[in-house]
C-alpha cells in the first residue's frame, strides 16, 4: 500500500495548476470588445464617408444651396412680371431642400450601410432617386440661365413708358423684340438679372454636383462589397473540385 502512493513533489510537478484546471473563467470566453472592436468599427463607416458624417453633410450643403436657389430665384422674379418660370429656378431649389430634408430626416432615423428594415431601405431609395432627379433639374436650370444670359450679353435695350424692350442685333437670323414688363430702368436687366443668372448658374452647378456625390455615395454604400467575379470564380472552382472527385 505505501508503495502505490506517490511523492507530494511528483504530485505538484505532475498536475495542473487550480486555475487551469478549472477552464477559461468567463472574462476570457469570446472576443474582446474595446474601441477597436469589428461592431464598432461597422458603426463607424455606417455613420461616415471619406471622414464625414453621412449624410448630414451632403443634406446641409443641399439644404443651403437649395435655400439660396430659391431665394434669388424669387428676387429675379420680382424685376419683371413677364419673366418666365424657366428664367427663375426658383423651383429648382424648392426640389432641393426636399431632398435635403430627407436627407436630415435620414440621419435621425440612425443611418446604416446594410438595410435592416423596409422603412430604411425606402428612404436610400428615395433619397437616391431625388438626388438624382435633382440633379437633372439643375442641370436644367443651368442650360435656361446660361441661354439667357448669352442673349443678354448681345441685347440693345431701351426704355418705353413702363416696360423694357430689347433687341438683337438685325444680323440675327431669328431676331425680334423682349419686352419686359414693370422696368422703369433698362440697367436693371442689363446689369441686376444679368448677375442673378451668373450667380443662378454657379449656385445650380454645384448643387447638382453635390446631388451627384450623394448618389456616388448612396451607390457606394450599397453596392462597394458586391463582387460577381469573385462568386463566379468559386462556382468554377468548386465545379472542377467536383469533376476531379
Amino acid at each position: 500500500m505505501g508503495k502505490d502512493k506517490q511523492p507530494r513533489g511528483q504530485q505538484k510537478q505532475g498536475g495542473l495548476p487550480a486555475a487551469d484546471a478549472a477552464g477559461p473563467g468567463p472574462d476570457d470566453m469570446g472576443p474582446k470588445k474595446g474601441k477597436g472592436s469589428p461592431k464598432e468599427r461597422g458603426e463607424e463607416e455606417a455613420q461616415t464617408c471619406c471622414g464625414c458624417r453621412f449624410p448630414l453633410v451632403l443634406a446641409l450643403l443641399q439644404l443651403a444651396l437649395g435655400i439660396g436657389v430659391t431665394v434669388v430665384g424669387f428676387l429675379m422674379a420680382s424685376i419683371s412680371s413677364s419673366l418666365l418660370v424657366r428664367d427663375t429656378p426658383f423651383w429648382a431649389g424648392i426640389i432641393v431642400c426636399l431632398v435635403a430634408y430627407l436627407g436630415l430626416f435620414m440621419l435621425c432615423v440612425s443611418y446604416q450601410v446594410d438595410e435592416r428594415t423596409c422603412i430604411q431601405f425606402a428612404m436610400k431609395l428615395s433619397y437616391f432617386l431625388l438626388s438624382a432627379l435633382a440633379l437633372m433639374v439643375c442641370v436644367l436650370a443651368v442650360a435656361f440661365a446660361a441661354h439667357h444670359y448669352s442673349q443678354l450679353t448681345r441685347f440693345t435695350c431701351e426704355t418705353t413708358f413702363d416696360s423694357c424692350q430689347c433687341k438683337l442685333p438685325s444680323s440675327e437670323p431669328l431676331s425680334r423684340t423682349f419686352v419686359y414688363q414693370d422696368v422703369t430702368d433698362c440697367t436693371s436687366i442689363t446689369g441686376t438679372f444679368k448677375l442673378f443668372l451668373l450667380i443662378q448658374m454657379i449656385l445650380n452647378l454645384v448643387c447638382g454636383l453635390v446631388c451627384l456625390l450623394a448618389c456616388f455615395v448612396m451607390w457606394k454604400h450599397r453596392y462597394q462589397v458586391f463582387y460577381v467575379g469573385v462568386r463566379m470564380c468559386s462556382l468554377t472552382t468548386s465545379k472542377g473540385q467536383q469533376q476531379k472527385v
